[in-house]
């Protein structure tokens, strides 16, 4: 299979929107028009409930696994520098099928869980630690989008100081900078709302409600 035809592929899996057909297949709504108005796992916690965003959640990561994945039918050999460099497409035209997604109007999600599971697929290990990282902030805060920018900031670190035997690759090593710098970036809203005190927060200790507010 040629390389054009992997990136699309992995592109059109990345737009599978998984919370906008949870949305209007099991409750009968476009999560697009509720909440933050994304598309992504985060609004889906807030407007679905915890089971609906869980899978949300699972199915976007699985969106830039499986999208790296396809990797396996070319023709490069495994762990070459073509090789990465082929995982790192894959993984970002799935990232940017999710956040333009062609079967939902290209209006999607910022792409955080579908990244998480691009990175799973590259290297589990050090997907595992910024699971810990993520989780430790948001138990600490309740904020899904610093969460969020304190794992993507983790990410570079992780992969150039603690990891870095198994980073070798100068692709990958910019691909976790570029990643900090863009999820920052997109989240430039989120952290005004941080700095102003309006930020929402996900209730994780308290009965789901509706909630109108920005998200990851």
């Amino acid at each position: 299979m040629t390389i054009a035809l992997l990136i699309i592929l992995a592109y059109l899996i990345g737009s599978i929107p998984t919370a906008v057909w949870v949305s209007k297949g099991v409750f009968g709504i476009d999560i697009r028009e509720h909440g933050s108005g994304n598309a992504g796992a985060t609004n889906a916690f807030r407007i679905l409930g915890k089971k609906a965003g869980c899978g949300v959640m699972i199915g976007d990561m699985l969106k830039g696994f499986i999208a790296v994945k396809l990797s396996m039918l070319s023709s490069y050999t495994l762990l070459s520098e073509p090789f990465v460099n082929l995982q790192i497409f894959l993984g970002l035209a799935a990232v940017l099928g999710h956040i333009f997604p062609v079967w939902a109007d290209f209006r999607g999600g910022k792409g955080i869980a579908t990244l998480f599971g691009m990175i799973l697929s590259i290297q589990p290990i050090v997907a595992l630690s910024l699971v810990v990282v993520f989780m430790l902030m948001l138990l600490l805060t309740q904020y899904v989008s610093l969460s969020s920018i304190t794992a993507s900031i983790a990410f570079p670190l992780l992969i150039l100081f603690i990891f870095n035997a198994h980073a070798q690759e100068l692709s990958y090593r910019l691909f976790a900078i570029a990643t900090a710098f863009l999820v920052v970036l997109t989240h430039h809203k989120n952290i005004g709302r941080l700095i102003s005190g309006n930020e929402n927060k996900v209730p994780l200790f308290r009965k789901r409600r509706m909630r109108e507010g920005g998200d990851q």
